[in-house]
């Protein structure tokens, strides 16, 4: 597996989801928050989704992954709540190619707004390394990045290790939780 050439800092990703529609940074703040892919964030149904208890559960993940439930944020549970219900799906009526072109469009137009050219290296799939090097440094804990991301083979979660401490140093002053 070959290492990400980029991992965004979490105000750009911040950046991109304040500057994006209601849905996109539905869409977004989803994968920030769970490191799920692109695909799996599109197949959410609004059963997977408990509000009272702030979950979303992943029964059917992409790549051959293990299922995932998450806790979300209260953020996260308001902008899922101020999306209008328009079929069993979260993101209906549209095919993820026109999430992802909309994605797109709106770097481009932040990118140029805030002039940081930064924000257009920024993928849906960044935003999933971004997490799982995040959640490695706080925890140190490989397989609860394992679980989070769900491989099957701790192998596909290395690299996160080798992330991490290429962003953040040897460790000697981190804190661990």
């Amino acid at each position: 597996m070959k290492l990400p050439e980029f991992i965004p800092l979490e105000k750009e990703i911040d950046m991109l989801i304040a500057g994006s529609n209601k849905r996109l940074a539905c869409f977004l703040q989803i994968i920030k928050e769970t490191a799920m892919r692109a695909g799996e964030v599109y197949r959410v149904k609004w059963t997977n989704i408990d509000l009272e208890r702030r979950t979303i559960t992943l029964n059917e993940p992409e790549k051959g992954s293990n299922p995932r439930i998450w806790k979300i944020s209260p953020k996260l549970a308001e902008m899922l709540k101020n999306l209008p219900k328009q079929g069993e799906k979260v993101f209906p009526n549209k095919s993820l190619t026109s999430i992802r072109n909309t994605f797109i469009i709106t770097k481009k137009r932040l990118a140029h707004k805030l002039q940081n050219p930064r924000l257009l290296r920024i993928g849906f799939h960044t935003i999933r390394h971004w997490k799982a090097t995040m959640e490695y440094h706080k925890t140190k804990d490989i397989l609860w990045v394992k679980n989070l991301l769900g491989h099957k083979k701790i192998e596909n979660t290395e690299i996160y290790i080798t992330l991490e401490k290429a962003i953040f140093g040897d460790g000697t002053e981190s804190e661990y939780h």
